[in-house]
């Protein structure tokens, strides 16, 4: 596909701000992504609700009000001119529908931008979760070594102690009858 000289190309780093984790899932939310795609709000939602049979509520959902006021709490996002609606947020996958219904060229590059950025997220996030597992194990072997150097000395402990009762024992004055040539 010939590409427009004149799309801007978006970096993955300004991609990656606008993907929040709300409800234990990445999303990013329809204003940031019509800022992306170069058109309004408004428009982006429009094209939406004209197809909202393409965006079902694992693809697609309306925030709560006291989500929305988390997401600006904890984030940061300037809530300077306020919205009238609460927005709207899209999984991979809902972001991935956007492009059967924007139809610019520009929606198509950064569609296909977003998408990568989150295989790329999700591959990171298996990496780490490999990294996360292999600790783990480290952590076990050890507890185990840990747990077999605690047994060592213990072993040790009762060697010392058997030894000690040996050495006491045979220090020990001898009881009974003594003879006058013992003396």
């Amino acid at each position: 596909m010939p590409q427009d000289k004149s799309l801007i190309v978006i970096p993955d780093e300004v991609v990656m701000s606008k993907i929040y984790l709300i409800r234990a899932q990445k999303m990013m939310l329809d204003a940031d992504l019509a800022v992306l795609y170069g058109v309004s709000t408004g428009n982006l939602n429009k094209a939406v609700q004209r197809n909202i049979r393409r965006f079902p509520d694992d693809f697609m959902f309306q925030l709560t009000k006291k989500e929305f006021d988390d997401l600006i709490f904890q984030s940061g996002i300037s809530s300077w001119g306020g919205t009238r609606k609460l927005p709207y947020a899209f999984t991979e996958q809902g972001v991935a529908m956007l492009s059967s219904v924007l139809h610019s060229d520009r929606a198509i590059m950064v569609n296909i931008q977003i998408v990568r950025v989150f295989t790329r997220m999700r591959q990171l996030l298996e990496t780490h979760t490999e990294i996360l597992r292999k600790l783990d194990q480290l952590q076990k072997k050890d507890i185990e070594q840990d747990q077999q150097i605690l047994l060592i000395f213990e072993y040790l402990k009762q060697l010392e102690q058997a030894k000690q009762q040996q050495e006491d024992l045979s220090n020990r004055g001898r009881i009974g009858f003594k003879r006058d040539d013992e003396t």
